[in-house]
């Protein structure tokens, strides 16, 4: 604890740290300062100026979201000058801001519209100067509505702070300020890695996913078409907050049971492909390390972070995972090992994803992505696009009864269930890492170190005496920390010619996929951590908790892919990398073969 300083705020005596601004201390005290362009995981602007307070001795009101306490201040936050001077901003952004609230995505998720609705301001009486300008539909996973952004920078801040991508950028000055990409040419023509916390951060509905929800009701709808849906892990800890329930709840079965609602042929999850994920991962990982292969072996679970090793690392390219993604390990093997075992013919196949993450759609359309014959998958989903699917479709999701996936694709151990949260695809590998190398399970499978929602990176050695060596491992959730623990073992490559570590996991959003791009707009790291919390809750009640414990992973490899890195394993569920332009994402050659 940092000192501490005497304040008042609104007539209440206050102890606080010296290092909070005014907005932290009354949150923290249950007092409501209202914010717009603040939010508490990012570096605060001062941008909207809606959280004006007045301070006793202070000439004119300041912004309580970067004002410091001082011991002494007296501080409040709420007279009828404070409240006109919030209603005229409100009024000066709506005279500029496309109000057409029923159709936009954000709707009921907009926090402009919930201070407009707090403090009573219209938009009847205000005259509009709104000139439309169009819409960016470049990019294959985010569309950005100008019409919509309030210029609060929080998307800048999120890309350029916490993913050091920097594809975003302020342009004019004063009023006139907006943001856009380099040379306004489109977020796909920027280095853009479609990580989507731009999305999650905007407080209104200028970044949202670029939906596919008609064409898949299309698919759905068509009786010539067989259409095979799977559903990520950190989807499952994300759907009760949508609709009135815990949060951080897991409910497998009523996902289960609203896909069939919505008219699903068949049922699998994206958590049966993680467990395989496992098989194949950790099996190249234990071939490299012992036959003297190209280590520190880094994870390829997320999309983001491999569009990003690409454009900024390609020279670590060769210490990517050649495994591909569970998304594409699952939709390689719909239109292969399904077909072979149902008779449906593969041709009449659409493969749909549910998703936490908005990069699945970019990576779902990466041309490498056919070891099928065709199109591995067809389509991807949000989170926040399924939700808006159950509730079109009239679905009573909290009454739901649950149901199970469909068998052949669809069980899952507690090991694949963690993936979605930061640190558990490094806490799966490990356990049944140690199997592969003991022939025994660990004495417990949980392995907190690796645990948690952190700004930092961890840092963790796994030692028994039963190891042949001690696995040294790092674990990374954002971009930021990810060119963190790239540049050190680029460092201890070039200085010692090796790097220290033996495996590192890296996801592209902070928390992981609990906080993936796609999840329902407004969380902050707290939420993404009691996401990640139902996760492991999760994982602790499954009576299988190791990856090769899967008894359908057994038997797919019995009945089709043989053994983990087989030939045809290689074929179907590993891939390749290329190195990217910085400027704007585009395949200047590949760096990597498969194996």
């Amino acid at each position: 604890m940092g000192k501490q300083v005497s304040i008042v705020i609104d007539g209440k005596s206050i102890e606080t740290c010296a290092c909070n601004t005014i907005v932290q201390a009354a949150k923290e005290n249950g007092i409501h300062i209202p914010t717009l362009c603040y939010h508490p995981d990012l570096k605060p602007s001062g941008s909207c100026g809606i959280c004006i307070v007045d301070i006793e001795g202070f000439r004119q009101p300041e912004r309580s979201c970067t004002t410091k306490v001082q011991d002494g201040m007296v501080i409040t936050t709420n007279t009828k000058k404070l409240r006109d001077t919030r209603k005229t901003i409100l009024e000066m952004i709506l005279a500029d801001h496309d109000t057409d609230c029923p159709a936009c995505l954000a709707n009921n998720k907009c926090e402009l519209q919930d201070l407009c609705d707090n403090m009573s301001v219209t938009t009847q009486s205000i005259p509009k100067n709104l000139k439309k300008l169009p819409i960016d539909n470049t990019s294959p996973a985010i569309q950005r509505d100008p019409n919509k952004c309030i210029a609060c920078g929080r998307c800048i801040e999120v890309c350029s702070t916490i993913q050091t991508v920097n594809a975003l950028t302020e342009s004019g000055r004063g009023h006139k300020v907006f943001i856009t990409t380099a040379f306004d040419e489109g977020m796909g023509n920027s280095p853009c890695v479609n990580c989507g916390q731009c999305t999650v951060f905007c407080p209104v509905g200028a970044l949202t996913e670029k939906s596919e929800i008609d064409l898949v009701w299309d698919a759905i709808l068509d009786p010539t078409k067989h259409v095979v849906v799977q559903e990520a892990p950190a989807v499952r800890v994300a759907l009760a907050e949508e609709f009135g329930m815990e949060k951080g709840l897991a409910t497998p079965g009523k996902m289960y049971a609203a896909l069939r609602r919505l008219g699903f042929d068949k049922i699998f999850d994206t958590n049966f492909s993680a467990d395989l994920t496992i098989m194949e991962e950790g099996t190249e990982l234990l071939t490299r390390a012992t036959t003297g292969g190209v280590l520190p072996l880094i994870t390829s679970c997320s999309p983001g972070w491999v569009k990003f090793g690409e454009t900024f690392f390609p020279d670590l390219a060769a210490h990517v995972s050649t495994c591909k993604s569970p998304q594409q390990m699952l939709g390689t093997l719909i239109k292969t090992y399904y077909p072979k075992m149902s008779g449906v013919d593969a041709k009449d196949i659409v493969s749909v994803s549910i998703m936490p993450c908005t990069a699945k759609k970019f990576e779902a359309r990466r041309p490498e992505m056919k070891d099928s014959g065709y199109q591995d998958v067809d389509y991807v989903l949000t989170t926040r696009e399924f939700v808006r699917m159950i509730k079109e479709a009239g679905i009573d999701f909290k009454n739901l009864p649950e149901e199970k996936a469909d068998s052949l694709m669809g069980e899952y151990t507690g090991a694949a269930t963690i993936f979605g949260a930061t640190g558990g695809v490094m806490e799966a590998a490990v356990r049944s890492a140690f199997f592969l190398l003991t022939g025994e399970n660990l004495p417990s499978p949980e392995l907190k170190v690796l645990r948690g929602v952190t700004n930092d990176i961890i840092e963790a050695t796994v030692e028994h005496e039963k190891l042949p060596f001690p696995i040294r491992v790092a674990v990374a959730n954002g971009l930021g920390n990810a060119r963190k623990i790239l540049e050190k073992v680029k460092d201890q490559i070039a200085t010692n010619g090796a790097s220290e570590y033996h495996f590192i996991e890296i996801m592209a959003c902070p928390g992981g996929c609990v906080g993936g791009g796609g999840q329902p707009f407004g969380c902050d790291l707290v939420d993404r951590g009691i996401r990640g919390g139902g996760l492991y809750d999760e994982d602790t009640a499954l009576p299988l908790r190791y990856s090769h414990e899967n008894p359908m992973v057994t038997k797919i490899y019995e009945d089709f892919l043989e053994k983990p890195n087989s030939e045809l394993a290689h074929k179907l569920l590993h891939t390749n990398y290329f190195q990217r332009s910085e400027k704007d994402g585009s395949v200047i050659k590949e760096v990597t073969h498969k194996h």
